[in-house]
């Protein structure tokens, strides 16, 4: 096999692997298909020690989150007030989250289900879930319920860009279940991330194999450029309310 493509390489034609066509064409790494000597060989931008991953991001981060604080806080009084009239229990919902380096931080939102949600063990979110209350559902829609986390970024629990944090409880599972899972906590979570703007809301094992896929493009290119765009898509998503549940 190998042979044979090295004599249509020899006639001029391009052959590239699987790993570089989807990082190219797709926008994302299949972990099924690299092994320990891909990221030995690859350049992976967000272990660098460059200005931007170490000062520049961070700096960022906190301004604007700030900002988003600050431009949102007129909210806070509205959604607080509909959320404690349409059910019993906090306006503030604290979760426990991995973070960069595998440590556990709460993660805050404004709470959007019954407090007695997770009272069997926590579960994936799914379509239509039941559990979400009437203005849970409104605030998950305009994605305001995301709101507190910029209290995380300023903390530097979270970058504003970068996967997603998952809960403790489904990442002891995957850490044994997918390979390079734990690749995801190299650099600090994200209110936002190319894995969000890239596949629809997960809610499964499958859906967090797809969703490390893109991580790790993330983690492989990070850069400003990349960063942006993300926040881009992302104002892109909340303004038409796509992929929330």
């Amino acid at each position: 096999t190998y042979r044979s493509l090295t004599r249509i390489k020899m006639k001029g034609i391009d052959v590239i692997d699987l790993p570089t066509f989807c990082e190219t064409a797709l926008g994302m790494i299949p972990v099924y298909h690299v092994d320990d000597s891909w990221f030995i060989s690859e350049p992976i931008l967000g272990v660098r020690k460059t200005i931007y991953n170490q000062k520049g991001k961070i700096i960022l981060d906190k301004l604007l989150s700030l900002l988003g604080l600050i431009v949102t806080s007129p909210l806070f009084l509205l959604i607080a007030v509909a959320v404690k009239m349409d059910s019993q229990g906090p306006v503030i919902y604290r979760q426990q989250r991995v973070g960069k380096g595998g440590q556990v931080f709460n993660l805050y939102k404004f709470r959007s289900m019954q407090t007695d949600a997770e009272a069997n063990g926590a579960v994936w979110a799914s379509q239509n879930d039941p559990r979400v209350t009437r203005v849970g559902y409104f605030i998950r829609r305009l994605r305001v319920d995301e709101i507190p986390q910029f209290w995380n970024v300023l903390r530097g629990d979270m970058s504003l860009v970068g996967p997603r944090p998952e809960r403790p409880e489904f990442v002891k599972d995957l850490l044994q279940d997918i390979p390079y899972f734990s690749l995801r906590h190299i650099v600090a979570p994200g209110i936002t991330g190319w894995a969000q703007v890239s596949y629809p809301y997960g809610a499964s094992r499958q859906d967090a194999i797809e969703k490390l896929q893109y991580d790790i493009y993330y983690i492989k290119n990070l850069s400003p450029l990349l960063d942006f765009v993300i926040l881009a898509r992302t104002m892109k998503i909340v303004f038409f309310g796509r992929g929330a549940r």
